[in-house]
């Protein structure tokens, strides 16, 4: 029988200065519970870190086993191998961004010793600040506790014992008790509990194991308690925001997972479940685009206002056109601007210019102009309509100009937040001339990490990412420019993250050498908005919103009332019934890329026809192939799309 009391259980995933703290006060609190008599064993899996972890800490911590994995494989899975190589009558199951209090180990040991019954024991979590971290104890997701969760009721009563019960904040956090479910970042657990519950299940890759243990251990008879005697330092999410990790989609997957798991007999519950998420997720996008939708709300108000103002003025009443003309007169301008200012570029696609409201503004009028020569009943007065768009665009003008002034006068312009994606000599070099250059209005906000960087550089800033996931990082540390110096990851990596980060105002710049970043920056002030990102006209908004709405109409109408122009005009019929099926689920696309085998496309989508099909691929080189991918990507315009399609036509008329 193994005569280690305590076995320790920590999973890494690019945190290794987190890692480093977090060892560090493990080994004061494993000499304090040594000094009782007890042995304890720490076990580190490292789940395929990109920032050298291993290789960095386990010189420094010899005394400590680490196991290495050629993949993440999830927290729940990893932990389980963790487990497994476990010989002590506890398990400690620890996060390795924290920090454990000196006593800490002592003190939950003693309280387990006390209480045979209690299988699974957290402590209190606090956030760096000093702040209770709620997620440390929690009660079930039931249908009600779910609810009141999604739709923010605890937020608003926390001390209410209806409404409060998944994070339990009607509880006092300064007494001890039996609760639903502890959090993964701390589980005190007895090994023969969580042996016999099998470990976490791995169907949840992070997220929702917690409870899922905790479930199926209560449903065994052990009993789950909160320990408010002693404490963990948590920093929440390091894990998850240095990683390719989309922690919201893992999220509510994860609850997902398990309502369906345990509480499967309950439609209503899923049906309110999925309205719950569907509602957070609208509300994380319109907090992510906030100031690109109260502009555009603004713009339709101005429009709709000055409408009334111009009839009031010219007929005497703010509704004195014909009954007639309502509300159609306020739906079709408000879709005319709202559809001329998208297509000059103005909305989503980087910050709002007065330059480009202009010119939205302009082809608005125009195109009403046109319309109402046409449409003689609708054409009220010219002078209304020329009112409308002069005083919309002067509003506009105001509300962005004073957007811009904001910026300016909040610091927000002032301070060039950069991120170096790549950790070599070359970011070593520029970030030394950086510092001696900009140290006034530069702020260097850390190292992202690629797949292929070395370690043998002592820069002296953190790694606050993988490039994996480098719109994320982009939003969390506000960075403003970002410098790539990895040449393998311009080579093999870049086409792969452009499309993530596109919605963003950040400067990009290639660069090995501080000359070659002082050039792009001219070239960049020079032809503003002419930047890599923008180069490629796959991404912008108007772009692919008018490819989407195009390809839903034509696949739609050629599925539906065009399906005997299917069957007379191609032989495969069947397939090419299901690709436009897949065109209107939005996989393909009518007009696209070229399909490469082992290529994996995340700017654009694979086309029934492109320019690499009209031009013969069979004969081809896979370089050639790329290329035309590539302009298509650079070059895309509805006219285009409309020539290859001719061009397809026409190739299947002549029979080649």
């Amino acid at each position: 029988m193994s005569d280690i009391e305590l076995s320790i259980v920590i999973v890494n995933y690019n945190v290794k200065d987190f890692l480093l703290q977090c060892l560090n006060s493990l080994v004061k609190a494993i000499g304090h519970f040594k000094d009782y008599g007890y042995v304890s064993e720490v076990t580190i899996i490292d789940n395929n870190s990109t920032d050298g972890s291993v290789d960095f800490l386990q010189p420094i911590f010899p005394q400590f086993s680490f196991i290495r994995l050629n993949e993440n494989v999830g927290f729940g899975k990893a932990n389980n191998i963790g487990i497994n190589a476990s010989k002590g009558k506890y398990i400690l199951i620890l996060n390795p961004d924290t920090i454990v209090e000196e006593n800490n180990l002592a003190t939950m040991h003693e309280f387990m010793e006390n209480n045979s019954n209690v299988g699974f024991a957290g402590c209190k979590v606090l956030n760096p600040d000093g702040s209770f971290q709620l997620s440390c104890r929690r009660g079930f997701p039931t249908p009600w506790t779910s609810f009141s969760k999604l739709f923010g009721l605890q937020k608003i009563f926390p001390k209410s014992k209806i409404f409060g019960r998944y994070n339990q904040t009607y509880k006092s956090i300064d007494n001890t008790y039996e609760v639903d479910a502890i959090g993964g970042a701390y589980m005190f657990t007895r090994k023969e509990a969580i042996d016999q519950v099998n470990g976490f299940d791995i169907d949840f890759f992070m997220y929702g194991e917690d409870l899922d243990i905790c479930y199926r251990a209560h449903n065994l008879g052990w009993k789950i308690f909160y320990n408010h005697e002693t404490q963990i330092i948590h920093y929440k999410g390091e894990s998850t925001r240095r990683s390719s990790i989309n922690e919201v989609r893992h999220f509510y997957k994860a609850m997902e997972i398990f309502v369906r798991k345990h509480y499967s007999s309950s439609f209503i519950f899923l049906l309110f479940l999925r309205i719950g998420i569907f509602t957070r997720l609208l509300l994380a996008y319109i907090n992510k685009y906030k100031r690109q939708i109260f502009t555009l709300l603004i713009d339709l108000l101005s429009v709709n206002i000055m409408i009334m103002v111009g009839t009031n003025y010219k007929f005497g009443g703010f509704f004195n056109f014909p009954e007639y003309a309502y509300p159609t007169v306020f739906i079709v301008v408000s879709f005319i601007v709202l559809a001329s200012m998208t297509a000059v570029g103005e909305y989503f696609e980087g910050k709002h210019t007065i330059r480009r409201a202009f010119s939205g503004y302009m082809l608005a009028f125009f195109v009403i102009s046109f319309l109402t020569y046409y449409f003689k009943d609708y054409a009220f007065s010219r002078g209304i309509i020329l009112f409308t768009i002069l005083a919309s665009l002067l509003i506009s003008s105001f509300y962005r100009f004073v957007l811009l002034l904001y910026d300016k006068l909040s610091g927000k312009e002032s301070v060039k937040r950069i991120a170096i994606v790549g950790i070599n000599s070359q970011s070593k070099n520029i970030i030394n001339q950086l510092q001696k250059a900009e140290a006034r209005n530069t702020e260097i906000v850390g190292l992202i990490s690629t797949d292929s960087f070395s370690y043998n550089y002592d820069i002296n800033f953190p790694i606050i990412g993988n490039v994996d996931y480098l719109s994320r990082l982009i939003e969390q540390f506000n960075i403003k420019e970002i410098i790539v110096t990895d040449a393998v990851f311009i080579k093999n990596d870049f086409m792969r993250i452009l499309s993530d980060i596109s919605s963003h105002t950040v400067k990009f710049h290639i660069a090995n050498e501080f000359e070659e970043l002082i050039i792009s920056r001219f070239i960049d002030e020079v032809s503003p908005g002419e930047t890599i990102l923008s180069k490629y006209n796959i991404l912008k908004f108007r772009y692919r919103f008018i490819k989407r709405m195009i390809d839903i109409l034509i696949s739609v109408f050629l599925l539906t009332i065009g399906l005997p122009v299917v069957y007379l005009l191609d032989k495969h019929r069947r397939d090419l019934i299901n690709d436009l099926y897949y065109v209107l689920k939005g996989k393909y696309s009518l007009v696209g890329l070229f399909n490469i085998e082992g290529e994996k496309y995340s700017i654009g989508k694979i086309g029934l026809t492109g320019l690499a099909h009209i031009s013969n691929p069979k004969r081809m080189s896979e370089k050639s192939i790329k290329e035309l991918n590539d302009y298509y990507l650079i070059n895309y315009n509805f006219s285009l799309d409309l020539d290859i399609l001719l061009k397809q036509l026409f190739r299947k008329r002549s029979g080649n």
